[in-house]
């Protein structure tokens, strides 16, 4: 009877799998060749690796026709995997399933997976394909996306959180993904948006198109709401896997597969970066590509960016060096000249909060001519918003390691992890220039009389003398050094070998936070 039984269990999988694979896959050639939920899955994680979770689930709404449509699964397939031998557990909504829309059945299989994450502390990964809550279970179908978004919270800050957009993704569908770490998107196949262009054109009187609204262009450009662009899925399971390997080891654990991996390093730690020895331009009027600076000191020239086409005058992401990952903050002089405005101070302050929350040393590059000035900033908060940077950088407690390229100027200066702040290690290149302003501006300010006399033909002394005069006594990084803002001044081809050595020293760092429930983060 057992064997009977096991037999009829196998074949029922079966059917089950090849009769939704057969109907996704002619979905999906209607629905721009957009892979199965398994298929995505299975491209996903590695080979052989997926081990399904409640695949005879279905619904139990018997309501507008639906006792008659009992599909099993219900629409998502769950399960845990792993990715590069860490394990993750993962969703995938099946857009062939009523339109990959969440019921209550639904919701509880996603919810039961992320509550397998949260107790075995592994990420968890979402791709999200739905036409939004279905409407045949009322209520039950909100409910189910309120239990989720209450798992999203719970979750953050314990075990990393991916949402990737395969498809729509509409109404309260958003807010889930709008809650993990990082979101993905594909051109052209995937949108994110509150409200869509019928009901726009409706209340606002608004022409836009889908794609205009909420794209993958327009969230990883425009709003900052997705981290991640990728032009077709394949790029975008790529990615994935990019990433995984600086968040996948949650605990931070010496596993064997980070102790290969640091051993097939072959990138030495105490390389030398004879590049950067006249890599900065001694006009601080020129730009350079910071970018390129990252590159030549992390391990094998791997920087995995986030959010790179928003708030480009600012760039994070992940890297190795020594084998130890890290994540970098650094200005970008070629983007705004590198200042903090709103939204690179709330990228970077995101980006801060994750990497403390895992473990994951930081890593401050500054040259930055202080906050953009305007209205339209003003306006628009960047009092708040700045003080999310500062308030993200004091609270965490990770291993920091601030290297000051060239300008650090004002409040900026404070603001980019400066010792003040709590860093641990601060350093700067004989070309950086610590002070309240610029020389141009300062002189304004302090020698008006002097000014107006040389306009006046009273002095002989030119404006461009009071400038050098000024660069030379606070242009420069050696007071900062004098009262011990700075650690040590270092040359430029001596940047990673330090850098490195900071962070092996520091990587049993400990510090005892006051009890709180929690701080007030200015939102």
């Amino acid at each position: 009877m057992m064997g009977e039984e096991t037999q009829k269990i196998k074949k029922t999988k079966r059917e089950i799998f090849l009769e939704q694979q057969a109907k996704a896959l002619e979905e999906s050639i209607k629905k721009n060749d957009k892979k199965t939920a398994r298929q995505r899955i299975l491209e996903l994680v590695d080979p052989g690796s997926f081990q399904e979770f409640d695949i005879f689930v279905s619904h139990r709404c018997y309501e507008f026709g639906l006792e008659n449509k009992r599909p099993l699964g219900d629409g998502v397939v769950t399960g845990i995997a792993t990715i590069h031998s860490y394990p993750v557990a993962c969703f995938s909504q099946d857009f062939s399933c009523f339109g990959g829309s969440l019921g209550a059945a639904h919701a509880r299989k996603i919810c039961k997976i992320m509550d397998y994450a949260l107790k075995n502390k592994i990420p968890v990964i979402g791709i999200n394909d739905s036409g939004g809550a279905r409407i045949q279970e009322g209520v039950e179908s909100l409910a189910g996306y309120a239990d989720i978004f209450y798992r999203n919270v719970a979750c953050s800050g314990v075990i990393p959180q991916i949402s990737l957009i395969m498809g729509p993704c509409a109404g309260g569908a958003v807010y889930s993904p709008a809650i993990t770490d990082f979101i993905f998107m594909t051109d052209k196949t995937s949108y994110m948006f509150v409200t869509g262009p019928d009901v726009i054109k409706t209340v606002t009187h608004e022409e836009v198109t889908k794609e205009e609204l909420g794209g993958a262009a327009t969230h990883s450009q425009k709003s900052g709401v997705a981290h991640f662009e990728c032009p077709t899925e394949e790029a975008c399971f790529d990615k994935v896997r990019e990433l995984f390997l600086f968040i996948g080891n949650v605990e931070k654990k010496e596993e064997s597969h980070f102790l290969q991996m640091k051993a097939k390093n072959l990138d030495s730690p105490t390389r030398k970066n004879e590049k950067l020895k006249s890599f900065i331009p001694e006009n601080s009027r020129i730009p350079y590509e910071m970018r390129e600076l990252i590159l030549e000191i992390v391990d094998n020239k791997h920087f995995c960016e986030v959010s790179s086409g928003f708030a480009q005058n600012i760039i994070c992401g992940f890297a190795f060096m020594g084998g130890i990952k890290i994540g970098i903050v650094a200005n970008s002089p070629k983007a705004l000249a590198g200042v903090l405005d709103i939204d690179a101070s709330v990228k970077a302050a995101r980006f801060v909060r994750f990497c403390d929350a895992f473990n994951i040393a930081l890593l401050t590059l500054v040259d930055v001519p202080g906050f953009l000035p305007g209205t339209q900033q003003e306006y628009g908060g960047i009092i708040r918003h700045g003080a999310k940077l500062l308030y993200a950088f004091a609270e965490a407690t990770v291993a920091k390691i601030t290297l000051i390229t060239r300008k650090a100027y004002g409040g900026a200066y404070d603001v980019m992890s400066s010792k003040h702040i709590g860093a641990d290690i601060n350093l700067a290149y004989p070309t950086a220039e610590i002070a309240v302003m610029g020389a141009e501006g300062a002189v304004n300010i302090l020698y008006r009389q002097k000014l107006k006399d040389i306009l006046e033909n009273k002095t002989s002394t030119t404006r461009e003398e009071l400038v050098q005069e000024y660069e030379q006594k606070f242009s420069n990084p050696y007071l900062a050094a004098q009262l011990g803002y700075l650690d040590e001044i270092i040359l430029p081809e001596e940047t990673r070998a330090k850098i490195i050595v900071h962070l092996q020293r520091l990587q049993n760092k400990s510090v005892e936070l006051p009890k709180r429930k929690h701080g007030n983060i200015p939102l």
